[in-house]
């Protein structure tokens, strides 16, 4: 496997002058990010699919053990603040359990069948999508739960850092981001880690997109749980609609906070027509707005 390889640049890396040690592992890191864009591909194609195949029940079901099983949880975590994804459609199958986030359990991740048994118990099916993360694509726990939720007619999306691992060939969709070898030797929270975050982010965000949770650039369906957010969604109402403040403000209010009620609300459309028309239209705002007359374009306020 490409990530434990030692790479002879780096035996003395001990001994280097911290500026330097620190120049070579951020060349490294830039060297991850690039490795993601050859992936793009088979990533558009999993995220059309998995908004294709979650309908209105489906589950985000991410898989993993150490670093890789962490970073998973990472993305998923911020799906429902960010984009109002409903977090009983988020589920965790965390090699070790959910006490393996904060603190290593030991063999855990050689549990080959309790990761099919975890697919099992979560009873995953044909609506769900199931995503497995592992930077050497070996790890039996995440390789047994991929099997059996693919077995069970889930889909399957596998995301490794070496190429031809079992986890790809696994998996419905294979996601390869060949990182090589780490600064330090085996290290795969750095390299290998930085590549699966950036191609879960690509994955999540670009599948929130298809699903009608973001608008013009803006994420209209976040939780406006704090004054900043309460701000930021005033602000969207204020720069898609183009209206003045108070009439945002009247909107936001009227909507309890929910952006998207509120764009129809400030275009004039009374509170239960404008539920009524987006729940109509499965919650996309784009469907709604063109069904009460409005095709326009956001303020351009230089932002």
């Amino acid at each position: 496997m490409s990530t434990e390889y030692l790479n002879p640049r780096y035996v003395d890396l001990d001994l280097w002058p911290s500026l330097d040690a620190l120049d070579a592992m951020l060349e490294a890191q830039m060297a991850a990010v690039a490795a993601v864009r050859p992936a793009l591909p088979m990533l558009a194609k999993a995220a059309e699919a998995a908004a294709m195949r979650l309908g209105l029940e489906g589950r985000l079901v991410y898989v993993g053990a150490g670093t890789s099983g962490r970073i998973g949880v990472q993305d998923g975590v911020e799906l429902t603040p960010t984009f109002n994804w409903p977090p009983e459609r988020i589920v965790f199958a965390m090699a070790g359990g959910n006490g393996a986030l904060l603190r290593s359990v030991e063999n855990a991740e050689d549990d080959r069948e309790g990761g099919a048994k975890a697919m099992d118990d979560l009873n995953v099916g044909a609506h769900d999508v199931v995503i497995g993360v592992a930077a050497s694509g070996t790890t039996p726990f995440t390789l047994g739960a991929v099997e059996r939720a693919r077995q069970r007619g889930a889909m399957t999306i596998g995301i490794a850092n070496n190429a031809g691992a079992p986890l790809l060939s696994a998996s419905e969709f294979p996601i390869l981001a060949d990182t090589g070898a780490e600064v330090v030797a085996g290290s795969t929270r750095m390299k290998a880690g930085t590549a699966q975050k950036i191609a879960l982010n690509l994955f999540s965000t670009q599948l929130m997109i298809r699903l009608g949770r973001v608008y013009h650039g803006m994420m209209v369906d976040m939780r406006t749980t704090n004054a900043k957010l309460r701000q930021r969604g005033r602000t969207m109402v204020e720069r898609i609609v183009g209206c003045d403040a108070a009439k945002a403000q009247q909107a936001f209010a009227t909507a309890k906070g929910n952006v998207k009620l509120a764009l129809l609300v400030a275009h004039d459309v009374e509170l239960g027509r404008a539920q009524s028309v987006l729940s109509r239209n499965n919650d996309n705002i784009r469907s709604a707005l063109a069904e009460v007359g409005w095709g326009g374009d956001p303020v351009d306020d230089g932002c």
